[in-house]
């Protein structure tokens, strides 16, 4: 199945000489080893004193360096005659792939060079170790110090995937073990057939496919086998990692790679991507070596199935998941699940039940737990806490009642929210979602009236569901309701009264209530930071959504910084494919495009926009929120045809998932106007937008801004149209609403005042055209004046050319990006 060049990339063979990699190659030519070969006694300062391996392409040596210090380091050269195009391409990608990557999980590289003969050569740290399972079998060490090693592999490959790089062939003869100051430290090898992650050249794809498929058989992931299959992502790596997983835990692969070697391709990819592998507790089970897989682990056969069974098994599974999105994302994310079994905690891969919770709080307080078990039976025996058992018995007694009332209010509730649905009651009429809704947000004061913090708690439930429909008005009384309450019972500073108070402020800023948003977002974010700490992913939501509050009211600098902010703790504490990570990148680009900075925007873009249509899928509500900001960077760009076609695509999956007048739908069919009028299809870019307004004014009203940037569209279309009148009219009744609504300092105020102006100077209105002018460039707007034809009866005017010179120092003390 392999091409690869294993001995030959294998700088830390142990330290018995020989090749201990039984999968090295399936052709290299025999060599022998620990002898120089006569011809080759010393590289630069590097003396050869023996051969560690050696494959199809190349050799590796161990020498002894002289200078500038003197250490043993391993030297791989490739062999005289075979260094042609495409071996010297894959051997650099190699070097170059080690050497940007800086780990202590990873061997390093020290140097490189090509003999006086052009033989090229690079060195690398000379690693005396045992490959992983071989040392963990010789120490015997237990399942749980093979997982805290493990852990370190992972630890490495996921520090290889953060340079970009895909190692594609992790098996334990690529894992060597050393002791450092007595403690084991294993050491990543063999990146021959590594692949970078980012876009790479027909080259370097040529290199890492050349004769089909790479990798080491029973190791390699199903994706990576199969041919047919050309995006192998990092979650390649994972899977090896959970076949060394496997081994380590009992001993074998997950399938019989013996096996293969009898069927055809086409049948082991069919076993790959179809048969599940045994669990290991399984595999164990009757298994005739597992009294000796047991000694190596210093147990017993059954207390290792025992061990095995339950987390290990499904965290094992997990990683060998033939449907890579069901697969953990990255090899973090598998540390993290071994990290929490290690420390008795439930795991992500395991579906979590309230008894398997509890085991895992009693496994953890060992301890703890047995102290107060002991006290209460010395109490029992000794018969002196009788009375206050008897309160607690009292006191519980109660506890069940007051929540067995509550259940039953939640019943009743629930009940007669559904009550309309009863056809009697309906008399034959179809009852929506909908209507359940607000018949029951409707009641839900007068049914829930004993009980405040549930009545809070279904409010704060309901205000979502709306605020996730679009219908912000529904949803905002409920949410203050519900904040009110939650802060009167539970104190301002609870965590659910937070929550509300962060769904409350997001209601706001969907309704167009930019400065009440804002006010609510930073207050809500202060306590959050203090209470809940700055990297709590609640903490983080605030970040994020108070820089959308300000990017909707203009302020694009302090939203950049914001959500820059928000996306480096993002990566950090949950990874860079985590769809809160994914949000932030989206957000730095919508502030990037605002700021006419294309290129940075689209770059960032189209990097989310891969990730979450790989991630999330190509119709999750990220991907297209992602999709939209896009669009609006092509056209931008003047790159109409891609925009339209993205539009259509954005707006046909919208009106299906969303339905036709959600607010995202709406925002959608307004910037595909706004593309048919840059490509001068103005009455069909008319008819959009009236189509697109008639929906607005009826279910987000007059005064939204949607509505009003749909009106602000609508009017400047007109106006290319040569309907001057309607244009005028239309402008100025937007503008009127915006000052109120929106406020004179926002940028789409500021549009509105400089497209009044250039009508006014039009129509020979000079005094009130200089007026509009003055006050847009007072607060930031006017740039294009001086070219704008619309303006250039106003040239000769000294109050139009001392405004163009204001324009003109702004322009020169403004930073350059």
């Amino acid at each position: 199945m392999s091409n690869q060049d294993p001995a030959a990339s294998n700088p830390g063979l142990h330290n018995s000489g020989t090749n201990s990699d039984p999968e090295a190659t399936f052709d290299s030519a025999t060599a022998p080893v620990g002898v120089p070969a006569a011809d080759l006694g010393s590289i630069g300062p590097y003396r050869l004193t023996r051969k560690l391996g050696e494959g199809g392409m190349g050799q590796v040596w161990l020498a002894e360096q002289s200078a500038p210090v003197k250490r043993q380091v391993a030297l791989k050269i490739i062999k005289a005659g075979q260094y042609d195009g495409s071996a010297l391409l894959r051997f650099n990608l190699e070097r170059q792939t080690l050497a940007i990557m800086d780990h202590p999980a990873i061997a390093k590289v020290f140097d490189a060079g090509s003999t006086p003969a052009g033989q090229p050569y690079f060195v690398m740290e000379y690693v005396p170790g045992l490959p992983l399972t071989n040392y963990c079998d010789q120490k015997r060490l237990p399942p749980r110090e093979r997982l805290a090693l493990l852990v370190k592999v992972c630890e490495g490959v996921q520090h290889a995937h953060q340079k970009a790089i895909i190692h594609r062939d992790l098996k334990p003869s690529n894992v060597l073990v050393v002791e450092v100051d007595g403690k084991p430290m294993p050491r990543i090898i063999d990146f021959g057939i590594a692949k970078a992650i980012s876009q790479q050249s027909e080259d370097e794809t040529l290199v890492t496919r050349a004769g089909g498929t790479v990798g080491t058989p029973g190791y390699v992931s199903p994706e990576q086998a199969d041919p047919s299959i050309p995006d192998v992502d990092t979650r390649t790596d994972v899977y090896s990692l959970g076949v060394v997983l496997y081994e380590l835990l009992t001993g074998v692969l997950p399938f019989d790679v013996k096996q293969w070697k009898t069927k055809p391709f086409h049948e082991v990819l069919r076993q790959l991507h179809e048969d599940d592998p045994p669990s290991p507790s399984t595999r164990l089970s009757g298994d005739p070596t597992s009294k000796s897989t047991a000694s190596n682990r210093s147990t017993d056969p059954a207390r290792l199935v025992s061990l095995l069974r339950g987390d290990l098994d499904w965290i094992a599974l997990k990683a060998l998941e033939k449907d890579r999105t069901r697969r953990y994302g990255t090899p973090s994310e598998l540390s993290a699940d071994i990290g929490r079994y290690l420390g008795n905690e439930p795991v992500i891969a395991r579906p979590a039940s309230v008894g398997y919770r509890a085991k895992k709080y009693v496994q953890r307080h060992k301890f703890g737990v047995a102290a107060v078990i002991a006290v209460v039976l010395l109490l029992v025996i000794f018969g002196v806490m009788q009375t206050i058992q008897l309160r607690r018995i009292t006191r519980e007694r109660d506890r069940a009642n007051r929540e067995r009332d509550r259940a039953t209010r939640v019943t009743d509730f629930m009940t007669g929210m559904f009550n309309v649905s009863d056809p009697s009651k309906a008399r034959g009429k179809t009852i929506t979602a909908r209507e359940i809704l607000d018949k029951s947000s409707a009641e839900i004061d007068t049914s829930l009236a004993q009980d405040p913090e549930l009545k809070a708690q279904m409010m704060d439930v309901m205000g979502v569901v709306y605020q996730s429909l679009g219908l912000y008005s529904s949803s905002l009384p409920l949410l203050e309701r519900a904040a009110e309450i939650r802060r009167r019972v539970l104190g301002p500073e609870n965590p659910d009264t937070l929550a509300t108070m962060l769904h409350l402020a997001s209601t706001f800023t969907g309704e167009g209530h930019y400065a009440e948003a804002e006010k609510l977002q930073r207050e809500t974010l202060d306590i959050q930071r203090r209470v809940l700490g700055p990297e709590n992913p609640y903490t983080l939501l605030s970040m994020n959504n108070l820089a959308v509050v300000l990017y909707d009211r203009g302020h694009y600098v302090e939203s950049e910084k914001l959500d820059r902010e928000t996306l480096e703790i993002r990566r950090r504490v949950s990874g860079p494919e985590h769809p809160d990570t994914l949000m932030s990148m989206e957000n730095l680009a919508s502030a990037l495009e605002k700021q006419d900075r294309y290129a940075e925007a689209e770059k960032l873009g189209r990097e989310t926009l891969e990730i979450q249509r790989r991630v999330l899928g190509p119709q999750h509500p990220g991907t297209v929120g992602v999709m939209s900001n896009l669009a609006i960077l092509l056209n931008a760009e003047q790159h109409y045809g891609d925009a339209e076609k993205l539009d259509r695509e954005i707006l046909d999956i919208q009106r299906r998932v969303l339905g036709p007048e959600h607010p995202g739908t709406l925002i959608t069919m307004n910037n595909l106007a706004n593309l048919l009028a840059d490509e001068n299809r103005r009455s069909e870019a008319e008819k959009l937008l009236r189509e697109t307004m008639d929906i607005e004014r009826r279910t987000l009203g007059a005064e939204h801004p949607l509505t009003l940037d749909s009106a602000n569209n609508l009017s400047t279309i007109l106006d290319d149209q040569g309907r001057y009148a309607e244009a005028e009219e239309l402008e100025r009744k937007t503008l009127e609403i915006q000052r109120r609504v929106l406020g004179p300092e926002h940028p789409k105020t500021i549009s509105s005042m400089y497209n009044l102006a250039c009508y006014a100077a039009r129509n020979g209105k000079r005094d009130e055209a200089l007026s509009l002018l003055q006050e847009a460039v007072a607060r930031g707007g006017g740039r294009q004046m001086q070219t704008d034809p619309e303006l250039k009866s106003l040239h000769g005017d000294p109050r139009f050319i001392a405004l163009a010179a204001k324009i003109k120092v702004k322009e020169q003390a403004a930073p350059s990006h």
